[in-house]
């Protein structure tokens, strides 16, 4: 069984519908999708009728932006119900901060370089979710960088002058609200130093006491060294060790399936969750 626990549509920052992913993903082989759109449900309804049409396994869920100490931390919470008012109202607040995050660092950038804020908008489309890769397609289409990769690595990074801070709930507050929620809360990408700062091993013992669930290990972003280590942590501490693709169509190289979950995990990932998955 083909498990992939993390991919993103155009509901956030994905080039693909929800019903577009689906297919993608049956068309990639694999048996079981996780929708993990940045700070929003709103792709879980046209996924769950697309993956009844192309015979898949959907995974509904969320990836939900936290901090730690002023660390960028990321969260797949999965089968959580989508109505639930504490996680609901973090979710609109950090999306929220995250347009007028966006709409700060264009008008920083547009005194260097041609964007502005209807490109990114134009960008956008119908995203809920609307923030930094939609402003690194703008400066695609406007030429002045190749693609999102360079954007990040250079206009856009986190220690660049056109960096603006956002809110985002402290970690271990989001990962109780996930909880709260009946979701089960995995840590993303908790090795990907390349793209910042990291958190310190104790971070991992701080949240598992909040009721964090696993972490994602196997992940396109982690060394072979950072893979040890993860997966030497959630063995210490009980957690479920996941994988997935961080999909997100054409907006990044990564592929439908590069990395993979075991199904024993999925099954308590689906035993522990509110929501059930579709099928």
């Amino acid at each position: 069984m083909r498990i992939d626990l993390h991919a993103h549509s155009s509901a956030s920052d994905g080039t693909q519908s929800p019903a577009e992913l689906v297919a993608a993903a049956a068309r990639a082989g694999l048996d079981v999708l996780a929708l993990t759109d940045h700070d929003t449900t709103v792709g879980w309804a046209p996924a769950a009728r697309a993956a009844r049409e192309h015979g898949i396994t959907l995974v509904r869920g969320t990836e939900v932006s936290a901090r730690w100490r002023g660390v960028s931390v990321h969260l797949l919470s999965y089968l959580q119900d989508p109505d639930h008012p504490a996680l609901v109202a973090e979710l609109e607040a950090t999306r929220h901060a995250r347009v007028t995050r966006a709409e700060r660092m264009v008008e920083l950038l547009a005194v260097d370089v041609p964007i502005t804020w209807a490109d990114v908008l134009a960008q956008a489309g119908d995203a809920v979710t609307v923030g930094r890769p939609h402003v690194a397609d703008a400066l695609v289409a406007n030429g002045v960088v190749p693609d999102r990769d360079a954007a990040f690595a250079h206009l856009l990074r986190a220690d660049g002058p056109y960096h603006v801070p956002h809110y985002a709930p402290a970690a271990a507050d989001a990962v109780r609200a996930i909880v709260a929620a009946g979701g089960v809360a995995v840590f993303a990408h908790p090795g990907a130093d390349a793209r910042g700062r990291i958190v310190p091993d104790e971070t991992f013992d701080e949240l598992a006491a909040a009721g964090l669930a696993g972490l994602e290990v196997d992940h396109r972003d982690h060394s072979p060294a950072q893979r040890e280590r993860l997966r030497a942590i959630a063995d210490r501490l009980g957690l479920l060790v996941t994988g997935g693709s961080d999909y997100h169509g054409a907006g990044k190289v990564n592929e439908l399936g590069e990395n993979l979950t075991r199904p024993e995990i999925l099954a308590v990932i689906e035993e522990r969750g509110t929501s059930e998955v579709v099928r």
